[in-house]
């Protein structure tokens, strides 16, 4: 079987392209290509970061002569003392606090539960996603003030991006508000979230803090994974909408936390690459065997969330995480897809429901190709250059805000499409911008995975999961392949319109430019700022 294996198509194919991909042209410029400096490293941007950043500097040296520093310090003194002689507290404080908002932010899902539905401190929970950014702001600041610490000035060519889309959406905003506090609402909802990129970025400051916020999300998505799958053993009461009648093979579709199968399955996306890449890096073999037992957790649990969607962008990340590491696991997928098509009809019907009449009927009358329609119409109303308006149709804000009225051929619904959404709210001009963001972040995950693995000396010849050990470009494949199969999974849902979504994937991103081009041993670390994309 093994020889069968070895000798297959499958697998002989995808050797022989990376053999000649190793003496090609295309990787000697591809390489060229990755080292070059970033252009947002000589622009005019970066320079202001700079100032800032000496500007920081300055207040730093200003505030730690001051008497209000002193005052400070010296009353810390006692605490500081009584810490030392508490076991726990002690402990706690060897966990720089930087790193313990990082892990925080990690939790930002399980909190923002805690806060709404387990506790229903309603009002909290309505402001606390703003106060968690200000309070990322205010560490950002107080430690760009230590003098040396240069982490403000970190300027790349995706930051530029996520700040030219921010400013587009608020010219946007300004030339298209007939509502002005829904069209507030509606911008804040676009880009708020995305904040979270430049804060993560600036407080992440060596592997020990990529390490920690990285196991711990990975952790989170598991612990939620294992409560999917419970929801599924016991059969979980849900909507009657969430199958249709000829899918009454599913008995239930999991959800934990997120109140959504489809956002739930999009999360498990987004992790899965990243705990697959553990069962590579890990030198110990019971940690090998622990990550491939989490990695067939969440699959199994994606499985029982029956979102199609997420099912997509599932296949999306492993294709992009098999060749970027093992291709072995292309011929692994299609093994798999094939049993479990087999095994399981269920899953079975609810894909193969989507090449019928019922279906096609079904999404024209109430679905997908409806909603797609009436948000194109809408587009064409007003101007498709600058879009119906932010906040007036396809999404949360929208639905919060039902302007106008509804008839027999207008109804207020998602778009299922939150690249279309932002098409039918901010025009041509908006998803330009928007895309622009998308294809930067692509190019700069593709180059970050190729830095993050310079200074790691690969053996040929040893099997992948023995030559990648340790090496820190599998930890940013898995990041880069999660967020690709989110993206995906876009096309399909929504997924941006839940902020822990979007705080994740910015903060997830700005984890994997940080392993690319700042934590050290990357080819960009070294020596002075090179810039990074």
């Amino acid at each position: 079987m093994k020889a069968m294996i070895e000798n297959s198509i499958l697998n002989r194919f995808p050797s022989a392209m990376e053999l000649g991909y190793l003496h090609s042209g295309t990787k000697r410029i591809w390489e060229a290509f990755c080292e070059a400096r970033d252009p947002a490293d000589r622009s005019g941007y970066q320079r202001v970061l700079k100032k800032i950043q000496q500007l920081l500097w300055m207040l730093g040296e200003f505030w730690e002569t001051s008497i209000s520093a002193r005052l400070i310090t010296a009353s810390g003194r006692l605490p500081n003392n009584v810490a030392r002689n508490s076991l726990i507290v002690s402990q706690i404080r060897r966990i720089p606090f930087h790193r313990w908002f990082l892990m925080l932010f990690a939790l930002y899902l399980p909190i923002e539960y805690a806060l709404r539905d387990v506790l229903g401190l309603t009002a909290i929970a309505s402001i606390w996603e703003e106060l968690l950014i200000a309070a990322g702001v205010l560490l950002v600041l107080r430690r760009g003030m230590r003098v040396g610490n240069n982490s403000f000035a970190r300027g790349n060519m995706l930051e530029a991006s996520i700040l030219l889309f921010m400013a587009i959406g608020l010219l946007l905003m300004m030339l298209n508000r007939p509502f002005p506090a829904v069209a507030l609402a509606g911008y804040r909802a676009q880009v708020q979230y995305m904040v979270w990129f430049f804060l993560i970025l600036r407080l992440l400051e060596d592997r020990k803090d990529a390490a920690a916020l990285y196991g711990a999300f990975a952790m989170t998505v598991l612990l939620l994974s294992f409560h999917g799958i419970y929801q599924y053993i016991v059969g979980v009461e849900i909507p009657a909408s969430w199958v249709s009648q000829t899918e009454m093979g599913v008995r239930t579709r999991v959800f934990s936390l997120t109140g959504s199968p489809n956002v739930f399955g999009s999360l498990i996306v987004m992790a899965a690459p990243m705990l697959a890449a553990m069962m590579y890096y890990c030198k110990a073999t019971k940690w090998k065997i622990a990550s491939f037992f989490a990695v067939g957790a969440a699959c199994l649990c994606i499985l029982f969330t029956f979102s199609r969607g997420a099912w997509v962008g599932l296949i999306v990340a492993v294709i992009l995480f098999a060749l970027y590491v093992d291709k072995r696991l292309l011929l692994l997928m299609t093994t798999a897809m094939a049993g479990i098509l087999i095994a399981v009809p269920s899953i079975t019907s609810r894909l193969t429901y989507l090449f019928t009449t019922d279906y096609v009927e079904a999404s024209a009358i109430g679905g997908r190709a409806l909603r797609w329609q009436v948000g194109r119409d809408l587009l064409m109303e007003n101007s498709p250059w600058i879009g119906f308006g932010l906040g007036r149709f396809g999404g949360a804000v929208a639905m919060n805000n039902q302007l106008l009225d509804e008839t027999e051929t207008f109804q207020y619904f998602y778009m299922d499409n939150y690249y279309l959404k932002t098409l039918v709210e901010m025009g041509y001009v908006g998803l330009i911008f928007f895309l622009l963001v998308i294809a930067v972040f692509l190019v700069s995950g593709m180059k970050a995975i190729h830095r993050s693995g310079t200074g790691y000396s690969i053996r040929k010849g040893q099997d992948a999961l023995i030559r990648n050990i340790g090496n820190p470009k599998l930890l940013t494949v898995g990041i880069f392949s999660g967020l690709a199969g989110v993206l995906t999974h876009c096309f399909f849902e929504n997924i941006f319109e839940e902020p822990y979504m979007m705080a994740y994937f910015w903060g997830l991103a700005a984890l994997m430019a940080f392993l690319g081009f700042y934590a050290k041993g990357s080819s960009a670390s070294t020596g002075a700022h090179r810039g990074a994309s």
